[in-house]
């Protein structure tokens, strides 16, 4: 059962057909079908399902084929999201790393579409198919006896809730404050976790660059700064603890879950922010009821090891230290070092040898290789290379999957 020792964190680069049947579709307005983008899909997602069969990873998926970003169309099926053309500037925390990245200053709107919550949440089955849909794509290039080790990547239920202003998470009058709206999304989330739950998934992963940006100094002084908000930033991330816990409170004792944590991995290996996990990770480890943390530790922007100490005897950490942003190989023997040292940090707040910390520690690359469609600085051998050198490392720390 998940998590394994050796792990990828799910978007992997996408094959030329398949970015070009979806440029197709956009540029060209051809639908689905005319660009031949099921057949195209499929064939993709085989290859990718085989390609991470023969490296020796367990946690399949469908390398995030499915999406052109990586948080999917989830949020856009939900009933009552609506996506707003860009948004007027006025809606966004401009100190969230996201929007000072992605903000179009001069024309004052966010670029692309952003969802807030039109109407009251709810999750409707006719709707909410994506996920479905990729789960159903994995499974038919799986044996059936693995289907439990499949991994789902999901964004964060408070994705669409940290980029906004006080209040603009939903529009006027839908939602009498955040509580009530976080309610609706942790009853949507909760339906829709039931609803793959039934069609066979048993390993869920939630990507939240979000968690991280608690760590970063520029946030949090931008956040106390911020004459609008009307709580703490510390009571903030109580309410996204809450939030997933509540999301999470139904699922069945057989379903792995996971939170990832990272900094920004946009076009061209872009990171949005930098802080160690010391702000956050004696609450985060403590109080978030997920299985398992899935951690960048590529580079110093994370900070040190330390903060694992505070990581409890019942749950996992997969280490990020192998980078998806640089196209050098890592040394070997300089991840492995790595990893004992983390190891050392769980054992010392245990009280644990470092031998029985170890069962709790993997190791992954930080991040996925292509969260968003294309414009990344790995090659497809690089990519393989990477994900060699995590099996190799996994098998001569542990000798397991």
């Amino acid at each position: 059962m998940a998590p394994f020792r050796a792990e990828h964190m799910g978007s992997l680069l996408r094959p030329q057909n398949l970015l070009d049947a979806r440029e197709a579709i956009r540029d060209k307005g051809l639908s689905p079908e005319e660009a031949g983008l099921p057949a195209i899909e499929k064939e993709a997602v085989g290859n990718v399902v085989k390609l991470q069969q023969e490296l020796g990873f367990k946690a399949v998926n469908s390398g995030e084929f499915n999406r052109t970003r990586f948080w999917g169309l989830m949020w856009d099926e939900f009933e009552g999201s609506v996506a707003l053309q860009e948004a007027e500037v006025s809606m966004f925390r401009l100190y969230h790393p996201d929007v000072v990245s992605l903000i179009e200053k001069d024309r004052k709107v966010m670029p692309g579409d952003s969802v807030i919550a039109g109407a009251k949440l709810r999750h409707n089955r006719e709707k909410s198919k994506s996920n479905l849909h990729e789960l159903k794509l994995v499974q038919q290039f799986t044996p059936k006896e693995e289907w439990a080790n499949i991994k789902l990547t999901m964004i964060t239920p408070a994705w669409f809730h940290m980029r906004y202003k006080q209040g603009k998470a939903y529009a006027e009058g839908v939602y009498a404050n955040d509580d009530e709206y976080f309610a609706d999304v942790a009853k949507v989330y909760q339906e829709e976790l039931k609803m793959l739950y039934e069609a066979g998934l048993r390993n869920v992963q939630f990507d939240d660059p979000g968690l991280a940006y608690f760590c970063s100094e520029e946030f949090r002084a931008g956040y106390a700064s911020d004459p609008d908000n009307t709580v703490s930033i510390d009571a903030l991330l109580d309410s996204y603890i809450k939030l997933y816990n509540d999301s999470l409170s139904l699922l069945p004792a057989d379903f792995h879950t996971g939170v990832h944590l990272c900094r920004g991995n946009f076009i061209g290996g872009r990171h949005f922010a930098s802080g160690a996990y010391d702000v956050i990770a004696q609450k985060l480890f403590q109080e978030l009821n997920v299985n398992t943390f899935y951690l960048e530790y590529d580079t110093s922007r994370a900070g040190g090891f330390e903060p694992l100490q505070y990581l409890p005897k019942n749950k996992n950490v997969v280490l990020g230290v192998v980078s998806t942003k640089l196209r050098e190989l890592e040394d070997k023997a300089e991840v492995k070092r790595r990893v004992e040292e983390a190891a050392s940090w769980v054992a010392k707040g245990t009280g644990e040898s470092r031998e029985e910390a170890l069962k709790r520690v993997m190791v992954s690359p930080q991040c996925g290789f292509s969260t968003h469609e294309s414009g990344y600085p790995l090659s497809e051998d690089d990519q393989r290379a990477k994900l060699r050198l995590v099996r190799e490392v996994a098998d001569e720390i542990w000798g397991e999957a």
